[in-house]
């Protein structure tokens, strides 16, 4: 059987009136990776942040490798489970400053020669870390998102849209990046995106979210053959 990296155990989240999500129960196997597809308004994101614990489920239970993910002291949280968003905040600085980032706010600091060997994971060279953050290109920022999250060893890490901004060549840079980090640290990769061509040929499970509900997860081979009208009509539509 399958390790599980995180466990959904009837998660559900509201806003006042509002249902986002709705009963959730479901698990991502550890060590690989899986993508969330389904329309805007799904509950995807909202989902997402609850496994790092930026938002806390009105009912349900998630477990992070077997323990409660409330049991877990927050900082630590935050470095076992790392989030990268569409628009990863950039701090005016150096690019060696915003990696040094997670270390800092744990008053430690990152030698430099670390600090390579994380841009050297994400192909970028020694010369960006004295480079000015906000002046990077679009695919370098998010490169460099990545190995900020990298800094802090993340056993899970979680992916919103990463490459729904960048162009053709940047996103299959990213893409082979995201494969090269899943395959050389045995990081838990868990990945929403719009485009099914990405969760068709990068993932190794897929879960189909439609109105804050799970209608399917599995194999990725769910996005080929399905016999659920739900799916049938989503796929024929894209996820857009």
């Amino acid at each position: 059987m399958t390790e599980q990296a995180i466990e959904l155990k009837n998660l559900s989240f509201s806003v006042k009136d509002r249902i986002i999500l709705q009963n959730i129960t479901g698990t991502f196997a550890k060590g690989r990776i899986t993508t969330l597809v389904g329309p805007s308004g799904a509950g995807k994101t909202t989902l997402l942040k609850m496994c790092n614990g930026l938002l806390a489920p009105t009912a349900g239970e998630i477990m992070i490798e077997g323990q409660a993910i409330h049991t877990y002291e927050p900082t630590h949280l935050r470095r076992k489970v790392g989030i990268v968003l569409q628009s990863s905040p950039i701090i005016r600085a150096s690019v060696y400053e915003n990696l040094a980032l997670p270390r800092k706010l744990q008053q430690e600091t990152l030698p430099q020669e670390e600090a390579i060997s994380f841009l050297e994971d994400v192909y970028l060279d020694a010369s960006f870390l004295t480079r000015e953050a906000t002046e990077l290109s679009g695919g370098q920022k998010q490169r460099l998102s990545i190995a900020r999250t990298l800094v802090n060893q993340s056993d899970i890490l979680l992916l919103d849209e990463i490459t729904s901004a960048l162009d053709p060549t940047s996103t299959r840079e990213i893409e082979e990046l995201i494969l090269h980090i899943n395959r050389k640290y045995g990081v838990t990769i868990i990945w929403i995106t719009h485009n099914l061509e990405q969760a068709r040929t990068l993932s190794d499970f897929t879960w189909i979210m439609q109105d804050g509900k799970l209608i399917a997860s599995g194999d990725v081979s769910i996005l080929e053959h399905s016999n659920i009208p739900a799916i049938q009509q989503f796929l024929r539509g894209g996820a857009r």
